[in-house]
């Protein structure tokens, strides 16, 4: 009786065995077709010891379902608690015996559960080119499997969004104690085909045939009409056209033609290229005019500007939407100059705390810019709209972060973008900042106090407080904001840098004082004349 009591985990090696020889299909191994695979599998302290086992059996009884070599399932593994750990990237092993030991070698982390860090490991790691992925233009499908049994101790939604926008084809695989709600943040749609929830470790057997089931479609090229124009490719999740090279696949994903000439020829459109028959024309950005060369677009040339945006990263204003303000954002740059001679450009990210996302000094183009924009990460907390006006007086203006000295004389733009009412007072650095000579605009969305934006704006409010209802319609105030903030239309207008000690600058300076001192004269000789009118029409009464 003792020694039945001692072996729970023979009894259970030998309950593996079939299973284990059931993932494996009668006949010819499942053929998928090129394909990036990768197991993202949770070895925090919750998974015991043979429970570890039985998902170490698991993907052991996939592989030797799978078709596995360099140029048809190329196979990765990682697991993670507190940390991240590869296993074996997807271009260690060609062989499956090769993956099997190094499966069966694996000793568990048995630490925490962050499920956050494996999924941003697997995104910029184990699913580049370097740890052995096909290259996004070989267009081979990219699979992340995640087994876990518990809620992740960080957050998931907004990194598995990111990996899924890349390409990344997630299944989400709980077990026992795993948080529904976490695993349908993580999987990719449509739900019902990507979240498996199996109720304990000796049950993963059945997504496992489920899986490989989909995985191991029939050769779709070869059944069926497929109708490619060109070349019919079998993938797991069915025939995909390809073109011959130098043509391109129509909307049907079927048909192929030409590419376009925008793609084929050095067009030189500084924005957009469109191909129109046998020729092209070039297009501009909303509110920009095509010049007279036909290519170029006009932007803010004449003057210069350190311009530093101020953008609400609060959790109202939800991710999809930050993407909306990221896009529009970069819309205010593609009309600006960007040079370290011209306009310079800054970013702040507020929420609860305050977060430099690059300085006025970082970035010498429009380009540079706008990549940095588009990488900016969603902080998703409160809305501290004074501590982040605090933090533009006191830092994001300095020369050490690369404003231009104010000597030069170069104008100082804040633009604030929120959403909705500010958790703490914003009227003293509202009001410092305009001390401070920095030009103030507010742009609101949706739920934005307006008495907030006025504050926060430089007067007249008219000309310095922009609107929207809702963030899908803010493009109709771009054209304001470039009237405004271009220094050829705006307050920068025909700036120049040049010393102010030089003999032109100081005889200009004091063109300009003796002028206005003249000017008040005058108007000081006026007044005392009124006043003395007035005595008199007030003597004669009495």
């Amino acid at each position: 009786m003792r020694g039945l009591l001692c072996s729970p985990r023979l009894m259970l090696l030998l309950l593996l065995q079939p299973w284990e020889s059931q993932l494996q299909f009668a006949g010819p191994r499942c053929r998928t077709g090129p394909l990036d695979l990768v197991f993202v599998i949770d070895s925090s302290r919750s998974v015991r010891p043979f429970e570890f086992e039985t998902m170490r059996q698991f993907l052991v009884g996939l592989l030797r379902g799978l078709d596995v070599g360099p140029n048809a399932t190329r196979v990765g593994v990682i697991q993670y608690s507190s940390q991240v750990q590869s296993v074996f990237r997807l271009g260690a092993f060609s062989r499956r015996e090769d993956m099997e030991r190094a499966i069966r070698a694996l000793v568990p982390l048995a630490q925490g559960t962050m499920t956050g860090l494996a999924i941003q490991y697997a995104m910029n790691v184990a699913f580049s080119v370097a740890e052995g992925a096909r290259p996004p233009e070989a267009r081979v499908p990219r699979i992340a499997v995640i087994v876990t049994d518990g809620r992740p101790q960080d957050r998931v939604a907004e990194v598995a969004a990111q990996a899924r926008a890349r390409g990344i084809e997630i299944y989400a695989v709980g077990v026992q104690r795993a948080d529904v709600g976490s695993l349908r943040a993580m999987a990719s749609p449509p739900l019902d085909e990507h979240v498996f929830l199996v109720e304990s470790f000796d049950l993963i057997q059945e997504f496992g045939l489920q899986f490989q089931g989909r995985l191991c479609a029939i050769d779709h090229c070869s059944f069926g009409n497929h109708s490619c124009q060109h070349e019919c490719v079998s993938t797991f999740r069915g025939p995909r056209c390809h073109c011959r090279e130098g043509h391109d696949l129509l909307p049907d994903g079927r048909s192929c033609q030409a590419r376009d000439l925008c793609n084929g020829v050095d067009h030189g459109c500084e924005f957009q290229c469109v191909s129109e028959g046998l020729s092209y024309r070039c297009l501009c950005p909303e509110g920009q005019q095509l010049q007279a060369d036909g290519k170029s677009c006009n932007r803010c040339r004449e003057g210069h500007v350190d311009l530093v945006l101020l953008v609400d990263g609060s959790k109202s204003v939800r991710p999809q939407n930050f993407e909306l303000v990221k896009r529009f954002v970069n819309q205010i740059v593609d009309f600006l100059d960007v040079s370290p001679e011209g306009t310079r450009v800054g970013l702040v990210q507020f929420s609860s705390r305050v977060r430099t996302e690059f300085p006025l000094g970082r970035y010498g183009t429009a380009a540079e810019v706008k990549q940095a924009v588009l990488a900016v990460e969603y902080m998703e907390r409160g809305t501290m709209t004074g501590l982040a006006l605090r933090h533009m007086v006191e830092h994001s203006f300095s020369e050490a972060q690369g404003a231009r000295p104010r000597a030069l004389n170069v104008p100082r733009v804040g633009l604030v973008f929120t959403d909705g009412r500010s958790q703490d007072d914003i009227s003293v650095w509202a009001a410092r900042a305009k001390e401070e000579g920095i030009v103030m605009y507010a742009v609101g969305v949706g739920k934005a106090v307006e008495e907030e934006l006025r504050q926060i704006a430089s007067e007249p409010a008219e000309l310095h407080v922009s609107y929207s209802p809702d963030f899908g319609s803010m493009t109709h105030l771009l054209e304001n904001l470039r009237g405004s903030i271009c220094p050829e239309e705006g307050i920068g207008a025909g700036t120049e840098l040049r010393s102010p000690c030089e003999c032109e600058s100081l005889v200009e300076f004091q063109g300009r004082t003796l002028g206005a001192l003249e000017k008040l004269t005058q108007n000081l000789a006026q007044l005392a004349a009124r006043l003395e009118d007035l005595e008199n029409q007030l003597a004669s009464q009495k």
